[in-house]
């Protein structure tokens, strides 16, 4: 793929059978998915790699995500994923997103939060441990910096099921992936919920890393007028809180 500016990561990426569900339409973590996978290879394009990022003892942890969507994508679409670094604020880095159809419309847009981390220590890290810079690039904006997700007051959440982390879910720091905490959210609902419902968007906030063989309990509200909160929790700790936006 040709980069028009070195700050901003352009990569192209084909729906497979496999990314969609029982409706033919992209999964929600599909998206989150591809969105990853472009992050990493606008990092390894900077001369940072994966592998020298381990080799250094540093990981990327998700905080925020903030996503719109105007579609869900469609079997065997090609999508153009648009990614780039807004910079830093503290020890945080903003990231977002735009993902584009072949025809050119823009079907889904994300902000983000992400600290560095020592993956042993699991300590945040300040900006300037990266060994590269990453520069912003300040042509484009989503929007402004995606707040944490807040569970409106007084709302009853009931456990849909629970969940224990395998050996499918897991990432190469031997965590749950970012993506699957989405497949998660959406298995909360029912069926006959997404045969009725459209997903306009995800507002979702990681909130402590779950390991393997943790057990984690998936509460959720009924149906809301901006759409379902859940939350996965153990035992004594709140793990992450979502918001599917559905209408």
């Amino acid at each position: 793929m040709s980069q028009v500016d070195p700050l901003l990561w352009i990569e192209t990426f084909f729906v497979q059978a496999s990314d969609t569900d029982f409706r033919s339409k992209g999964k929600l973590s599909f998206l989150l998915d591809i969105m990853q996978r472009a992050a990493d290879s606008a990092v390894n394009n900077l001369g940072l790699s994966m592998d020298k990022m381990l080799a250094a003892g540093m990981g990327w942890m998700v905080i925020t995500m903030d996503v719109d969507i105007s579609r869900l994508p469609l079997p065997n679409e090609a999508l153009t994923v648009h990614t780039w670094s807004k910079g830093t604020k503290g020890a945080l880095w903003q990231r977002d997103y735009r993902i584009f159809a072949e025809n050119g419309l823009e079907i889904a847009s994300a902000r983000s939060i992400w600290a560095l981390v020592d993956i042993d220590k699991r300590k945040i890290l300040r900006p300037s441990a990266l060994p590269v810079a990453v520069e912003p690039y300040l042509e484009d904006s989503v929007g402004p910096l995606p707040q944490k997700v807040t569970i409106p007051a007084g709302v009853i959440l009931q456990e849909s099921y629970l969940y224990q982390v395998r050996y499918s879910g897991l990432d190469n720091n031997g965590h749950l992936n970012n993506a699957r905490y989405v497949d998660i959210c959406c298995d909360a609902l029912t069926l006959e919920e997404w045969k009725g419902l459209r997903l306009t968007g995800l507002q979702i906030t990681y909130a402590q890393e779950a390991k393997y063989g943790t057990e984690i309990s998936i509460l959720r509200t009924e149906w809301m007028k901006d759409g379902v909160y859940i939350r996965g929790q153990d035992s004594d700790r709140v793990l992450f809180e979502a918001h599917l936006k559905l209408e």
